[in-house]
């Protein structure tokens, strides 16, 4: 059914509620040792991907072996080798932020000297020693975040699930989430990350499966599933409306392809194959025929461009049916 290295390997999971299919057939692998990202509008299937691959909820129909066990004959085995952050912070907002991991530690069924030993070794490791006796409720977003991660790995999972970890953080507390996530894979640790923030994707996941109407409808890298919309494009932003189409000829010579215009911000789009040279080339005669230029650059399509174009929309109407 999988390499024997998979840390998830899901074949035609189905679920539905009534008319809903959240689930259509999601065929899913994830390779270890990485952020690997679930994208996809509102109401794609992936929270209920999520807590179907994370026991929380039985698939209708479909296979999967999560951390090398079939999720549906041995969810205990499985239950004891992942970990689950939702998108809110689960800590106790009374106790300290040290207590609050002494009590999961017990909780996991550790020894009072082990959990004592496992918090400070996670206090450290996210950078909140510091602010170890202080009650958890005064904590900011980002330290709570933190200390929900750092919860999530008391038992050293094989492999987190992360849904939506930064959604209300500002950018600093953000940048710290990020390299906590980072951390975590350097460690060894398999993230499942599932993300509104396609930045996020883009700076954190070495792969990722857009998923759309239950099913995975594209699969790959940042850079594959940018590619698959268009390459590298020759961007000029001209001074002058009436030199639109001198420029346009310029560009059409330069790169092989008539460019697009936009009269109204006087913007030249055009694809390249030899970036330098064709960027090199256009400075040149866009001067030499006495173009006046606002801006020029070499583009590259982001990955907001990639998932629009793969789903067809940038979200759906409804909601995802809960679990």
């Amino acid at each position: 059914m999988n390499r024997d290295d998979d840390v998830v390997v899901a074949e035609q999971l189905r679920k539905r509620y009534g008319d809903v299919h959240a689930l259509a057939g999601l065929d899913l692998r994830v390779p270890p040792g990485m952020v690997y990202g679930l994208l996809g509008p509102n109401g794609a299937g992936k929270t209920t991907a999520v807590r179907a691959l994370s026991t929380l909820l039985r698939p209708d129909q479909g296979r999967a072996r999560v951390a090398g066990y079939d999720l549906l004959r041995q969810p205990h085995q499985v239950r004891e080798r992942i970990a689950l952050t939702g998108q809110y912070a689960a800590v106790d907002e009374i106790l300290s932020g040290r207590q609050n991991l002494i009590l999961f530690g017990r909780l996991n069924r550790l020894s009072a000297r082990q959990a004592k030993q496992r918090a400070d070794e996670l206090l450290g490791r996210f950078d909140l020693t510091a602010a170890a006796g202080r009650a958890a409720g005064q904590y900011s977003g980002g330290m709570r975040r933190r200390l929900d991660l750092a919860v999530s790995l008391i038992r050293r999972p094989q492999l987190l699930f992360l849904d939506e970890p930064t959604t209300g953080l500002d950018p600093r507390s953000r940048n710290q989430v990020w390299e906590a996530v980072r951390s975590l894979v350097t460690a060894g640790t398999t993230v499942l990350l599932t993300t509104q923030y396609l930045e996020e994707a883009d700076q954190l996941a070495a792969r990722l499966a857009v998923i759309d109407s239950g099913r995975v409808v594209a699969e790959g890298t940042p850079d594959e599933l940018k590619s698959r919309i268009g390459g590298d494009r020759l961007e000029v932003v001209v001074h002058d409306r009436e030199q639109l189409d001198l420029a346009a000829g310029i560009l059409g010579r330069i790169c092989g392809a008539a460019p697009e215009l936009d009269p109204e911000t006087r913007r030249l789009s055009a694809p390249v194959a030899d970036r330098i040279g064709a960027l090199t080339a256009a400075v040149r005669s866009l001067s030499e025929a006495q173009v006046a230029v606002v801006d020029i650059g070499l583009r590259r399509p982001t990955l907001d461009e990639a998932f629009l174009q793969l789903t067809g929309a940038p979200q759906r109407t409804g909601q995802e049916v809960p679990a």
